[in-house]
């Protein structure tokens, strides 16, 4: 799979949620998956499609007179990409000033303390 070098939008990133939960998929079927709760044509779809493809994000394979969308792009590898973008943007590429503001601001449950508090102690290992 690629690494991510373009921005994907929040739009493409649904479509790309859907690729990536089952692939190939045709357009319609695309459309079909993200039509909960969005009031998308398949032209609409379609479109994210291309603009997705024109970034190398995706494919497609003719299959007789359709074609069968699938992602270049592994959904881990975009969101390492994307959170390290991220931390480096508004913490200078440091985790703790992170975690520390969703500490301030009351955004970590007891659940995310203690999965936090398994996963360095796995790193210490």
């Amino acid at each position: 799979m690629n690494p991510v070098s373009e921005k994907i939008s929040e739009a493409e990133l649904v479509v790309m949620e859907a690729l990536w939960a089952r692939a190939p998929q045709t357009a319609a079927d695309v459309a079909e998956r993200v039509a909960a709760g969005r009031d998308w044509s398949v032209q609409t779809v379609k479109t994210l499609l291309s603009r997705l493809m024109s970034k190398d994000i995706i494919a497609a394979d003719q299959d007789g007179r359709r074609f069968l969308y699938r992602p270049l792009v592994a959904r881990e590898e975009y969101v390492a990409g994307e959170s390290g973008r991220f931390v480096n943007r508004l913490f200078g590429g440091r985790v703790s000033p992170l975690v520390a503001q969703l500490a301030s601001q009351d955004q970590l449950t007891a659940e995310d303390i203690a999965e936090l508090e398994e996963i360095l102690k796995g790193l210490k290992s």
